[in-house]
């Protein structure tokens, strides 16, 4: 019996999928934070120094290196403006989180903490959460489940990965019949 998991493809469309989020302007402070960490590497930082300075090798690390965690934080602080309002968390106490709390800390923070994505029932509108498989007001079935464990599965699939339940037996709504292979 074959497990489920995602192959090759899925994985690479989820990632790219997350990388539009990130926005255009974090993109721009993401180059602006990586031309002044070179600024302050090649030029600010050899001026202020009274005896000669690191090998040239050492010097290049430092710059790019530097350079590189400046840019990913502005990236990251980008992807957290779009990411918390599809999970229902409030953008500006998180953006204040972010910038405030030193080293990174206020991002890991995000990442431990965040909610699940948050989306809208069809038939009501309420907003339910992804792993819920029917919404909490009006009992639609936002997404496929076994009938005997409860458990997620996908809508092509025709026996439960963790109990073996022929879900063909299920009488599942008519628009997830449309999927099925």
């Amino acid at each position: 019996m074959a497990a489920n998991y995602p192959n090759r493809e899925e994985s690479q469309a989820s990632f790219s999928s997350e990388l539009k989020m990130i926005p255009r302007w974090s993109v721009a402070a993401a180059l602006l934070a990586f031309v002044v960490m070179q600024y302050l590497f090649w030029v600010v930082f050899p001026h202020e120094r009274h005896h000669p300075g690191p090998p040239f090798g050492l010097r290049l690390y430092f710059a790019l290196s530097w350079g590189a965690l400046a840019s990913l934080y502005m990236l990251m602080v980008g992807y957290i403006s779009n990411d918390s309002p599809r999970r229902g968390m409030s953008v500006r106490i998180w953006m204040i989180i972010c910038l405030v709390m030193p080293g990174g800390i206020g991002a890991v923070l995000y990442f431990l903490l965040r909610q699940p994505i948050i989306s809208l029932c069809p038939a009501c509108g309420t907003r339910v959460q992804s792993e819920y498989h029917f919404c909490p007001q009006c009992a639609y079935q936002v997404s496929a489940s076994c009938g005997n464990c409860y458990r997620s599965v996908r809508i092509t699939d025709l026996y439960c990965v963790h109990c073996g339940h022929d879900l063909v037996s299920d009488n599942r709504p008519a628009r997830l019949h449309a999927f099925r292979g």
